[in-house]
């Protein structure tokens, strides 16, 4: 695996600075929910979603994009619950969907979705969506619109709950964001102009400054308790394999550079989330060590039921890697027989089985994998020890937070 790009010093002192001048502020509590209001239990655990393909349950298909930035055709879903299309970019489920199902929810609908119940939460993300508002720009919807969706969201349940009733269920929601290998896929390894203008510790504090803005702005409207998909080894998707000039060296034909970008966004995520906890009064996270985790099941498949790590199901050139799976890219492509043993579904999204698995450890895992609360602390508001005691004893050594 590639090694890992750090974020100077000084670049995350100043992000760090702002967020302590903002948390000094009266502003930061006025919407927190009011002393002895609690939602009632069936709406203790609303879920908002924010994110990119690897969680968007079907926004894109209300959207005017491109069809790489559509998953509402065949073979996609083919092995979900309806058997159909449903704009997931998966053979079936998601992680989202496995996460409300761990919590006792129903599906969590599309923002685009019309007439979509959102009293239980609402599903943001979209397919080739960003950090950056420059990413796949006029293709996807981006995190600060996603940002702004969530605000017309909690407009009307307080048109329906009336102010404290929704202020209460935002505060008590779970709020997961899992985004960010756009930006540096497309945004920045795809974007000659862009490497130009920016070296890549600086695109990468680019990206952190803003994902730390929205989750301030999350925070400002009452949001407390967040899960993260922290980024993958990107240089080894198939896609970035097939597209790797080195692909037949010896290093397995990760793209490492990719790999190293993903690295030190997840280094930098990790030192913010830290400090938040300690600047931001009741902030709570679950932070995952997605890359780790997946890097193991793509290196050693059978110990988790695959039986390979590297090759697409769905898609056609080297490692599958070419992103053609599905009628309407208007290519000829390859369908594996059992999605199910392979860790990979297309050229840059992983099977359900997958999803499935990342999902029950975001939920209960290891110490290892998920810290330092785990999503069912979040939804069910159970305590543990805190960042203090954490440093002091042995955890640390597992899983930098």
């Amino acid at each position: 695996m590639a090694s890992s790009i750090h974020l100077k010093a000084h670049q995350i002192s100043l992000l760090l600075l702002s967020l302590s001048v903002l948390a000094a502020s009266d502003e930061l509590e006025a919407t927190a929910s009011p002393a002895g209001l609690r939602p009632e239990a069936a709406d203790a655990a609303a879920f908002f979603v924010f994110g990119d393909s690897t969680v968007d349950p079907g926004n894109n298909n209300y959207i005017k994009t491109i069809p790489e930035n559509r998953a509402d055709y065949e073979p996609y879903g083919q092995d979900g619950s309806s058997g159909r299309p449903t704009g997931r970019f998966s053979n079936g489920r998601v992680i989202v969907d496995f996460i409300a199902e761990h919590a006792n929810l129903p599906a969590i609908p599309p923002f685009m979705q019309p007439s979509a119940d959102y009293s239980r939460g609402v599903n943001f993300a979209s397919g080739g969506g960003g950090v950056l508002q420059e990413t796949n720009q006029g293709q996807a919807i981006d995190l600060p619109t996603q940002l702004k969706n969530f605000d017309q969201v909690r407009g009307k349940l307080i048109e329906t709950l009336g102010e404290a009733r929704a202020q209460a269920v935002v505060s008590e929601a779970v709020y997961f964001i899992s985004i960010g290998s756009n930006d540096y896929m497309g945004g920045y390894l795809g974007n000659p102009a862009m490497r130009q203008l920016h070296p890549s510790d600086l695109f990468i504090g680019m990206v952190i400054g803003n994902l730390t803005n929205v989750i301030q702005e999350l925070y400002q409207r009452g949001g407390r308790k967040f899960g993260f998909l922290s980024l993958g080894p990107l240089g080894c998707l198939p896609a970035l394999r097939a597209a790797n000039p080195n692909s037949n060296a010896g290093d397995g034909g990760c793209f490492e550079d990719a790999s190293a970008l993903a690295q030190g966004h997840n280094t930098a995520v990790n030192g913010i989330l830290l400090s938040l906890q300690h600047i931001f009064k009741g902030f709570k996270y679950a932070n995952s060590n997605f890359y780790e985790w997946l890097a193991d099941r793509m290196s050693n498949p059978s110990n988790y039921g695959f039986k390979d790590g590297v090759n697409a199901c769905c898609g056609s050139g080297p490692y599958g890697g070419v992103f053609t799976c599905g009628g309407k890219q208007e290519a000829e492509y390859k369908l594996c027989e059992n999605p199910e043993d392979h860790v990979w579904w297309d050229s840059f999204h992983p099977t359900e089985k997958i999803h499935k698995q990342f999902a029950k450890a975001l939920w209960d895992g290891l110490v290892s994998v998920v810290g330092p609360y785990n999503l069912r602390d979040l939804f069910f508001d159970k305590d543990k020890a805190t960042i203090a005691d954490l440093v002091d004893g042995t955890v640390e050594q597992d899983f930098m937070y």
